[in-house]
């Protein structure tokens, strides 16, 4: 059987063929590897090494590794990956020299409760403290660490796209900034490891993306909108559908994290996404066009007159001009690509 993905695995090794000699006989050490970005990973880390006989192997950490399997037998399967059960929070270090790490591993945002007020932030951090204590003793000499956009807080409305150098930050007093607070503080960690034990410590900030493997049932507006289309509608907007967004294709965003890894500038960090925006009743309409033309959208609320519209759209030029990266693969081409899963 051919690999569903082949047409963009191939994509991705056109763009990167100049990377993996750097990787040949390597040792990878991968956490998160079996999320939506750590799949896209291993599925070009395994067809590289099928199409350039790399000998590369990646030891994977995840908590459910029999789940995984089901999910994706020919990774687990392959012989360049070691799956290993463990929590990126208390995993226990593998024996060896791992030249190279990739901190996937991220927490979804749930809700403080009483018992467990820190929620997301507090594991967020635990892990990267993890995995950096593990970098350090193990000859790592490149460490990648997935960011995320939600690290600059709310974007204001008078600024299109949002650059690394933005100062702004989560607000301190907001119980629902969890997420982004443990990013921003897990960038530091890295840094600071970084300085005191000589590894270079790259970072990728993180903003929206489309593809095969994104989740459809999570709080993902693009794979909401692409599993309500596909049962044929109506695609349900919860909000006035005004805000801005933007979405980089997932084989685009394996292209950019192996280049960031391989050729980046330590603790540079760089924003990975599109600059192209899109507001979320576009979005639902270009779903719609490219998937179930006949299906209807539904927004549950008008816009407030006046009311500036909320935006999370990164700039992208540090990436395009430092690295040669742009998104490759226009939007409504990954939606239609995206129906594999």
């Amino acid at each position: 059987m051919p690999h569903p993905l082949a047409q963009d695995l191939d994509h991705v090794l056109a763009h990167t063929v100049g990377l993996w000699p750097q990787l040949r006989g390597a040792s990878l050490f991968i956490t998160g590897g079996t999320g939506f970005v750590g799949t896209w990973l291993l599925e070009s880390l395994a067809w590289a090494d099928d199409r350039f006989q790399l000998g590369a192997t990646a030891t994977v950490i995840s908590r459910n590794p029999d789940a995984f399997a089901r999910k994706a037998p020919h990774l687990a399967a392959h012989r360049s990956l070691r799956l290993v059960e463990g929590d990126a929070c208390s995993f226990p270090f593998p024996d060896g020299d791992y030249p190279f790490v990739i901190h996937a591993a991220t927490e979804r945002h749930f809700d403080a409760v009483p018992e467990y007020p820190l929620s997301t932030f507090d594991r967020d951090l635990k892990a990267t403290r993890r995995v950096l204590d593990f970098a350090r003793t193990h000859g790592t000499r490149r460490l990648l660490f997935t960011s995320s956009g939600a690290m600059y807080g709310r974007q204001p409305s008078d600024l299109a796209h949002i650059p690394e150098d933005y100062p702004g930050a989560p607000s301190p007093t907001d119980p629902h900034s969890a997420y982004g607070q443990a990013k921003r503080i897990s960038e530091w960690m890295c840094a600071m490891y970084a300085a005191q034990f000589g590894f270079d410590a790259l970072i990728a900030r993180l903003f929206a993306f489309v593809g095969p493997h994104l989740p459809l049932d999570a709080n993902f507006a693009v794979g909401n909108f692409i599993r309500d289309a596909l049962g044929g509608g109506p695609i349900r907007i919860a909000g006035d559908g005004t805000p801005y967004r933007s979405y980089l294709y997932a084989a685009d965003l394996a292209i950019w994290l192996w280049t960031i890894l391989l050729q980046g500038t330590s603790c540079r960090p760089y924003n990975v996404g599109s600059a192209e925006e899109i507001t979320i009743a576009g979005l639902a309409r270009t779903v719609v066009d490219n998937l179930r033309p006949e299906a209807a959208i539904e927004i549950a609320r008008q816009p407030v007159p006046g009311a500036p519209a909320a935006r999370y759209v990164p700039s992208v030029e540090r990436a395009e001009k430092e690295l040669g990266l742009k998104p490759w693969i226009p939007l409504a081409e990954g939606i239609r690509r995206s129906r594999l899963d």
